[in-house]
């Protein structure tokens, strides 16, 4: 592997579609809880939607799933579909729209490269919401090679980057 030459450094995952049992439901959660803008729909059977006006960050279906049930434990698929938001301060929006739904965490860990919180969507897909952090203040072995940690993330700390 090492002898191939690297993917293009400006190379970015552009968009996620995640199968959905109720869209309706999904909008709540993506657009309602979350934030993120409707920006058309397929009948009543798919939903783009993003944040900043892009056509679409996530795409929402029915096709294969209506009505359906998440995949059982120990099965292949996602394990998460990760948001990056660009400040410290809209991730704490994040977690304050997060409490202000009820819909609690699955964990919160600072990774030194960045804070992340983990929870599920009304599917039971895996969802990541982070902010990194500077490149110069990322943790680095003596050698420059990353060194990337799984510690609990003050969630206080965070909460006071809204100043309430």
């Amino acid at each position: 592997m090492s002898s191939q030459q690297s993917i293009h450094p400006g190379t970015r995952i552009g968009h996620v579609h995640l199968k959905v049992a109720n869209l309706q439901r999904a909008l709540d959660f993506y657009c309602g809880v979350l934030g993120f803008q409707l920006m058309q729909t397929y009948c009543d059977q798919a939903a783009f939607i993003s944040a900043g006006g892009y056509h679409h960050h996530i795409g929402l279906n029915t096709w294969e799933s209506l009505g359906g049930s998440p995949p059982p434990r120990g099965t292949t698929g996602l394990f998460h579909t990760a948001i990056l938001y660009p400040t410290r301060a809209a991730l704490a929006d994040a977690l304050h729209r997060l409490i202000r739904a009820g819909i609690p965490l699955d964990g919160a860990s600072d990774h030194g490269v960045s804070e992340a919180l983990y929870l599920r969507d009304p599917d039971q897909n895996g969802v990541e919401l982070y902010c990194d952090r500077p490149e110069e203040l990322w943790p680095r072995e003596q050698d420059g090679r990353l060194q990337m940690v799984t510690v609990r993330l003050d969630l206080d700390g965070l909460m006071a980057e809204l100043g309430k």
